[in-house]
């Protein structure tokens, strides 16, 4: 490894000895205290965290600055390391707040959680979602640095993993990505302790890890992870690198813990009080739990001042910039949506869903700097290309390649770094292989666009491997997430709107064959979709309510006319988000279900029992065939709603 300028020199030892030591106890009381936690990995990773405090560009002051450097914890596990040093650098996490660790209402949860504790960049929870998540942070950096310049974008994305993040698949994927476009500003520092719960990771992974990311296109430096002056060159270096580069660093969990010194034992509880007290006495620590030196409050307190002065200088930076410039930079932080210019679409012409959303898409590019994003290798499919609009790194149109699970992760990071709308897009029975991120997703409220396509059996040929069965009911149990499946071009419009002013994440389940353009955009017809669900057709004192979503809506105005030639009146309801309806009062929800009430999705369709009298669903996995053929050979046809319909009126009678 290259010798670079040091951050630090043999003089700061001493006192970043006495910081580590103070850290890694500070982590060792809070989870005592809260008999419950991971004290192995923060006291491993102490004296590193020490050492990139001199490194770290934060601004406790102005958390949300927009040059700051982001560091991403991929081993959420690690949590009592992340508020233990977001005290000491000045964040508002207090010495109360460390130590209500773990309990209910705290500033300071069991794994870390983005909007709840200040100066969390990302939740993390599920290992090597971390990883993919900081790949996000850097391209959305790289890509803002090709917008407004390096001046006014010069951070680095530091990512803190350990060995599980390294062993899911979706380090691979996202590392793999990061490679492909030379993301220099990506620093990974791998936690090398060799120890996961069951105990040596020998007992289940052997590969070289370093010849794993060459590969991938990363530089590799190495260093021992508890040599103050290895690290900071290691650091120093990879800062300099023009690939992303990881550190491995190899460490023994639980430094400092005596006996339980490199044990699985200390990965996931308390390391006991007298093994606490023993160990701080052989350092010459201070005893009484949660002590913190003045001069290592001193040490660590620093990064306030210097993040002071950062946002200074950086602030001159952005007032040099041409007004136009700023005007830019501005509009993208607002992400003000109410200046797009949707498209309207002709009753009676016949569209899938998924065309008129690639027109929605381009209608909302054209009016938002900041509305990016790409497809799983399906642009065609998903009609999601941003026409004139270029490639990353220099253009809106983000190639993720054919690596769903680190796409979703990925665009959470670039979500939460504060500048982009992002959208992601594939298959809808693909979206499997997306469900960790979009939890996650759920769970922060980032402002995420899922566009998933090919909705139903309505695949065809591809068979029952391609066409979604449970995934609807899956995501519409997500909290926090809207899930819209539109009837037509125009329904589409409206869901766009109302899913662009929610502020959370939103999906768009979108048929690949065509279906009616039903009604004419009206402002009304937002109002209605905001609602969840509205009547579409309606007749006196109906006998009967059909309710329905995306494809079938149209199907269910058919079997209305027919029930009406055989003397049974008919309301059609189109829910084009269930999540939405579910939430809105009693009284508008009896409302939409008059007499017998009959759900029908070409779907699992569970949750319909909830209004619905029957549903005609999916019971299985569907087949391979002709989409028409397969909706008529699954009970998705006129004559066979009209008879379910007519056994309901008939037994109610």
């Amino acid at each position: 490894m290259q010798q670079v300028s040091p951050h630090i020199t043999k003089e700061d030892i001493p006192l970043l000895q006495k910081m580590s030591h103070t850290l890694g106890f500070l982590c060792a009381d809070m989870v005592q205290k809260a008999n419950s936690g991971h004290p192995g990995a923060p006291m491993g990773l102490a004296d590193i965290a020490s050492v990139l405090s001199f490194h770290l560009h934060l601004a406790p002051h102005n958390p949300t600055w927009l040059n700051r450097d982001r560091l991403v914890f991929s081993g959420g596990h690690a949590s009592a390391l992340v508020y233990a040093l977001l005290h000491l650098w000045g964040f508002d996490v207090s010495k109360a707040d460390l130590q209500s660790f773990r309990k209910i209402h705290s500033k300071t949860p069991g794994h870390p959680e983005y909007g709840h504790t200040q100066g969390v960049e990302i939740t993390t929870g599920p290992l090597g979602q971390g990883i993919a998540n900081a790949v996000g942070m850097a391209m959305a950096s790289k890509y803002a640095q090709n917008l407004f310049g390096k001046e006014i974008i010069s951070h680095y994305v530091y990512c803190l993993c350990g060995d599980g993040d390294l062993q899911e698949g979706i380090s691979y994927e996202a590392a793999s990505l990061a490679g492909h476009h030379q993301l220099s500003n990506l620093i990974v520092i791998y936690d090398s302790n060799t120890i996961t719960i069951e105990g040596n990771t020998n007992i289940s992974m052997s590969e070289d890890i370093a010849k794993r990311f060459e590969s991938q296109g990363f530089e590799v430096f190495s260093c021992d992870g508890h040599s103050f002056l290895e690290i900071d060159n290691a650091i120093s270096c990879a800062k300099s690198s023009p690939k992303p580069s990881i550190i491995i660093a190899k460490t023994k969990i639980a430094k400092n813990a005596l006996s339980l010194e490199g044990s699985h034992k200390a990965h996931g509880a308390p390391l006991g009080e007298e093994i606490i007290f023993q160990a701080k006495a052989k350092l010459g620590l201070e005893p009484s739990a949660f002590h913190i030196p003045e001069d290592v409050a001193f040490a660590f307190g620093v990064m306030k001042e210097r993040g002071e002065l950062s946002v200074v200088q950086w602030q001159k930076q952005y007032e040099n910039l041409p007004q136009i410039t700023k005007e830019r930079l501005d509009k993208m932080i607002a992400k003000d949506v109410s200046h797009i210019v949707y498209p309207q679409f002709e009753v009676g012409e016949s569209m899938a869903t998924r065309v008129s959303n690639g027109k929605i898409l381009n209608a909302i590019s054209q009016a938002m700097e900041g509305f990016i994003g790409g497809s799983a290798d399906l642009a065609p499919s998903n009609n999601t290309h941003l026409e004139n609009e270029g490639d990353f790194p220099q253009g809106k149109n983000w190639h993720f390649g054919i690596r769903e699970h680190a796409m979703g992760a990925i665009t959470n990071g670039v979500a939460n770094y504060g500048l982009f709308l992002p959208f992601c897009a594939t298959f809808f029975v693909f979206s499997d292989y997306m469900s960790p991120s979009v939890r996650v997703a759920s769970l922060m409220k980032a402002r995420v666009y899922y566009i998933w396509t090919h909705d139903s059996i309505g695949v065809g040929e591809d068979g029952a491997t391609h066409q979604p069965i449970e995934q609807l009911s899956h995501f519409r149990a997500m909290p926090n997430l809207l899930v819209f499946r539109p009837a037509d071009a125009n329904e589409n419009v409206a869901c766009w709107q109302v899913g662009l002013d929610s502020k959370m994440p939103c999906a768009f389940v979108l048929s690949r064959q065509n279906l009616p353009v039903l009604e004419s955009y009206t402002p009304q017809l937002k109002e209605q979709v905001q609602k969840g669900g509205y009547v579409i057709l309606s007749q006196d004192n109906p006998h009967i309510t059909l309710m329905a979503s995306g494809s079938e809506v149209s199907l269910a105005l058919k079997a209305a006319q027919s029930l009406e030639q055989v003397g049974i009146k008919t309301q059609v309801v189109s829910v084009p988000c269930f999540d939405l309806l579910l939430e809105q009062d009693k009284s508008y929800k009896a409302s939409l279900c008059k007499g017998k009430v009959l759900a029908i999705e070409a779907s699992r369709g569970l949750e319909w029992h909830i209004f619905a009298d029957d549903v005609i669903g999916m019971s299985g996995f569907g087949a391979s065939g002709k989409g028409d053929a397969l909706f008529e050979h699954f009970g998705f046809s006129v004559a066979h709603i009209v008879e379910v319909a007519q056994e309901l009126v008939k037994a109610d009678s």
